[in-house]
């Protein structure tokens, strides 16, 4: 007969050993479980990080530094609220500032992981709350812009290299950060090149580790020359350009642009909210709104038609959202890092960053052809209507 000791000893054995096999179970589930999403992540190119159970944000390279920015970013364009330059609106209407920072921690909770906002945007206040909010987060990635100005009530463009280092310390001040992630021009053209000295300012803001990295975001219609001139240099780490259903003018540029290693940022994936499908036709914007002179009846129109019959049915075929298509779209380009839908709540945070699929390439080709067959012309009218 086993003494009560050894009756003990053997009982804690054999529950060490199933213990010792449980923990083992535990450790080849959880390597099975990560080498899972390693693996799709692999063949998306993209990285994968699960914030809960329902939800995922997928991440992607910029170019070649070594920032990894989340597919979807946070355009903070609009908390910076109503600002206006004169009689001219540069926002999108009051903003209202507990919903601005509601929409800034939904956004993280989405996974989203890259914030782009600019100097000019409420004249500084999108700054301070992504700096009150954010300040030195080293998960988090801050691009900002420089460029506009207000000078006596009117809008100025300053590409010069004593603003720009000047303006550089007020943003990282606002910005409440050491350093700046991703530092752009805001849009600034060939003879901002050529007469002044904003790259050699961009350069020394580098070596003095006030900025990471440094790109251009490039104008709406006509995005060429300007990456043209800094690819032919090898000048800065990326571009900010204008691509969605309704504006494809800088599909080529895209793919020359990842061939040369630059990071892209798509900005106006939703175009100013006409693909959201929640505009009609009777659509208006308040005056300190600056989407009230840029849509016209005949824009309005002839968006609204050619989505309907071309765009909108492949919603029901993925089951999404046309906000989500308007997104999935653009993603299903490699040589897009980031896409910047404007957030201003939490709510479009959370409807920015879900359901985004990957689209047949039957359907990327129809949607290319739609610009050719009908939303090029779209967007000569947008932009003769400024």
């Amino acid at each position: 007969m086993p003494t009560s000791l050894s009756m003990l000893q053997l009982l804690w054995r054999h529950g060490r050993d199933h213990l010792n096999q449980l923990w083992q179970l535990i450790l080849l589930w959880g390597v099975v479980y990560l080498y899972s999403f390693y693996k799709d992540g692999v063949n998306a190119n993209v990285f994968t990080k699960f914030k809960d159970i329902t939800s995922y944000m997928r991440f992607r390279k910029f170019g070649n530094t070594d920032l990894v920015v989340s597919e979807i970013g946070f355009g903070a364009w609009a908390i910076g609220g109503n600002a206006m330059i004169g009689k001219t609106p540069i926002g999108w209407g009051k903003a209202d500032d507990a919903d601005s920072v509601a929409a800034i921690f939904k956004a993280m909770d989405c996974g989203i992981n890259f914030f782009d906002t600019a100097d000019f945007y409420g004249l500084g206040h999108s700054e301070i709350l992504l700096g009150k909010q954010l300040g030195n987060n080293k998960d988090i990635i801050i691009a900002t812009k420089v460029g506009h100005r207000n000078i006596e009530e009117t809008i100025q463009l300053d590409y010069s290299k004593q603003h720009i280092l000047a303006a550089c310390d007020a943003s990282l001040k606002r910005l409440k950060r050491d350093t700046i992630d991703y530092y752009q021009l805001h849009s600034a053209r060939m003879q901002h090149f050529e007469k002044e000295l904003c790259v050699e300012a961009m350069e020394i803001l580098k070596k003095q580790g006030k900025i990471r990295y440094w790109g251009l975001s490039l104008n709406t219609f006509y995005p060429g020359p300007e990456a043209t001139f800094m690819m032919k240099h090898g000048l800065g780490d990326g571009f900010q350009l204008v691509y969605n259903i309704i504006n494809q003018r800088a599909f080529g540029l895209m793919k020359i642009a990842e061939e040369n290693n630059y990071g892209i940022i798509a900005r106006m994936p939703l175009q100013f909210g006409l693909l959201t499908g929640k505009f009609s036709l009777d659509k208006n914007f308040t005056p300190d709104d600056h989407r009230s002179f840029r849509f016209n009846k005949e824009i309005l129109n002839g968006s609204l038609s050619l989505l309907e019959d071309k765009i909108w049915p492949l919603c029901n075929k993925y089951n999404i959202s046309k906000t989500s298509l308007a997104l999935s779209y653009i993603l299903s380009y490699q040589s897009v890092s980031t896409v910047i839908p404007g957030i201003r709540t939490a709510q479009h945070a959370v409807d920015n960053s879900k359901d985004l699929v990957q689209l047949a390439p039957e359907d990327v080709l129809l949607i290319e052809n739609t610009f050719t067959t009908g939303f090029a012309d779209i967007v000569n009218l947008m932009e003769k209507q400024g």
